[in-house]
């Protein structure tokens, strides 16, 4: 009896090999780099350090402040002095303020003693001057600053003077002017704001100028590099103020101006260079 064939498996064409493991993927497809350069960019170079700026070289005499006061007064209203009337101009219309004492904020009040000399406690503190019939809502001494918070650091810094004789806010930032206009019905020997409200209050004759001794003009710089004279808005309306109700009284000599702070006199020189540059 014949035995029954075994069936052989039939044998796979060497044409298409098998592929085990890693082999049987699909080989990744390469993403075209057909166009573009290779980057073979250097990292980029830091700066240079910035150079060390000058120290500030301050305005410290009354003459060097007087110019710089005038030299603003003029660019301010693009105005151009005469001989005669800068002899009008004088040392004394300017307050010394000590050299030995910083012009911050917490040495105003010892600043403003020594200006008043012997008399400043009857200028500055007392309630009623005695003998004397004196206008109501009159300061001996008024601030003028950039911003309210800036008047309001001033104003508390000028505490040993208002104990018994309250000082008067003058900015607008959360007050009413009605509510100064009836502060200034009282006694008042310190008053602190900004240009914008002072010059409101006096027109409307609220705030008197006959006792007017001293205005400080706060030389402070913000954060932002900001000051009383270099934001166009401010400045003219100080310079507004200055005109109508400081100007004559100052060359009279019955007021003086009190620059407080630091002045770089590097950045006015500067200045004043391109001033003389375009007369």
């Amino acid at each position: 009896m014949a035995k029954p064939q075994k069936h052989s498996k039939p044998q796979r064409s060497s044409k298409h090999p098998v592929k085990h493991g890693r082999d049987n993927l699909k080989p990744r497809t390469k993403s075209s780099n057909k166009g573009k350069k290779p980057n073979h960019k250097a990292p980029p170079e830091l700066p240079p350090p910035p150079a060390v700026a000058p120290a500030p070289e301050l305005l410290t005499t009354a003459s060097q402040q007087l110019e710089f006061f005038i030299q603003q007064y003029q660019s301010a209203n693009g105005i151009q002095l005469s001989s005669l009337e800068l002899e009008s101009f004088t040392n004394a219309c300017i307050v010394k303020l000590s050299e030995s004492l910083p012009q911050d904020v917490s040495n105003l009040s010892e600043h403003m003693k020594a200006s008043f000399g012997s008399s400043w406690k009857e200028a500055l503190c007392k309630k009623q001057l005695s003998g004397k019939n004196t206008e109501p809502g009159s300061p001996t001494l008024l601030t003028i600053s950039l911003s309210a918070l800036r008047s309001l650091e001033l104003f508390r810094s000028l505490k040993p003077f208002t104990k018994e004789c309250p000082a008067a806010k003058l900015f607008a930032k959360h007050l009413k002017i009605e509510d100064q206009v009836s502060c200034l019905k009282n006694h008042v020997n310190v008053a602190c704001g900004t240009p914008s409200r002072i010059k409101k209050l006096i027109d409307m004759e609220a705030l008197g100028l006959s006792r007017l001794s001293v205005v400080v003009l706060d030389m402070h710089t913000d954060v932002k590099g900001y000051s009383l004279f270099s934001i166009p808005q401010i400045r003219d309306e100080f310079w507004e103020l200055y005109t109508t109700h400081f100007h004559q009284r100052l060359l009279s000599g019955s007021l003086r101006i009190c620059l407080y702070g630091t002045i770089d006199a590097n950045n006015f020189k500067r200045t004043k260079g391109r001033s003389d540059a375009n007369e």
